[in-house]
């Protein structure tokens, strides 16, 4: 009898707790539209971040509540983006494209060594060895961390170690504005082609001793562009890009190319007043 009392116990106890978890599940059932998982499909599947959402699947489940439009995705192709505003049934939309932008030009050829560093082949390695062993303390180390964290092939490293960004291949996606210890890299739209390629604060021509390309504070450029267009904070050139700035005046005078417009075609452009550099090997150290 005790048997049976216990097995009758068991599946009582069994059925109430089948009835609970089925009242739960309808209860607190949450509804997913399916035309997500298809607006997943038809993504570039980059999770890179660039639309300002953390993946690929929370912007599919924007998209499909009317959060934003399909013209988001810069990665995307045209196609791609079409496709999903013609099975969503809502305008493309659009959005400008977003670049990283490297904030300077002092390549081995123009800038120098004061110290010949030595371990972990990193930049953020060497960066905490007395700031890295650069004549400019701003400039970039040149060992391509940007390089290694970028998934998407984006970035390379030139004759002269300097990064080279490919903005057809280039997400938004922030890591190489991240790993960069001089904080050298920032996401740009394209259309921002008045580009300040230094983040040297020091003021006067000594710094020409180290890096041949940096920025003097001479403040041509400031007194050439056109309104507040320009202004010059700590010994360095800021751009205004909320005023219009379609305007090459502000390059033509700067005596080093530290200002410089870029030309989606034809690359960083100086003015006609910027030294040459015809240096194609290593400049000298400041070591012996």
């Amino acid at each position: 009898m005790s048997i049976l009392i216990a097995v009758a116990a068991l599946g009582g106890l069994t059925l109430l707790l089948a009835i609970m978890l089925v009242i739960a599940q309808r209860k607190l059932y949450v509804y997913e539209d399916p035309r997500i998982d298809v607006v997943e499909d038809l993504l570039p599947h980059a999770n890179c971040g660039a639309c300002g959402f953390p993946g690929c699947r929370p912007f599919a489940e924007a998209l499909v509540s009317g959060e934003v439009l399909p013209g988001k995705c810069t990665v995307s192709s045209d196609e791609g983006r079409e496709n999903i505003a013609s099975y969503l049934g809502v305008l493309l939309g659009s959005e400008e494209k977003q670049v990283a932008r490297l904030a300077c030009a002092g390549g081995t050829n123009v800038a120098r060594n004061k110290a010949n560093y030595k371990g972990l082949e990193t930049c953020t390695a060497a960066s905490l060895v007395s700031g890295g062993g650069k004549g400019c303390f701003w400039g970039c180390l040149g060992m391509g961390d940007c390089k290694t964290v970028c998934d998407f092939d984006a970035i390379h490293m030139d004759e002269h170690s300097l990064p080279v960004v490919d903005i057809n291949k280039c997400t938004a996606c922030g890591d190489c504005v991240e790993v960069c210890p001089k904080d050298l890299f920032s996401i740009q739209p394209v259309s921002h082609q008045l580009w300040v390629a230094c983040k040297n604060l020091e003021k006067g021509d000594e710094i020409l001793e180290e890096c041949q390309v940096g920025c003097t504070a001479c403040g041509r450029c400031a007194m050439d562009a056109p309104g507040d267009l320009i202004t010059m904070i700590n010994n360095l050139p800021v751009v205004n890009y909320t005023l219009e700035h379609q305007n090459q005046m502000p390059i033509e005078r700067c005596p080093t190319g530290a200002i410089v417009w870029l030309d989606k075609k034809l690359g960083a452009i100086k003015g006609k007043e910027s030294k040459s550099i015809i240096r194609k090997g290593e400049r000298e150290t400041g070591y012996s």
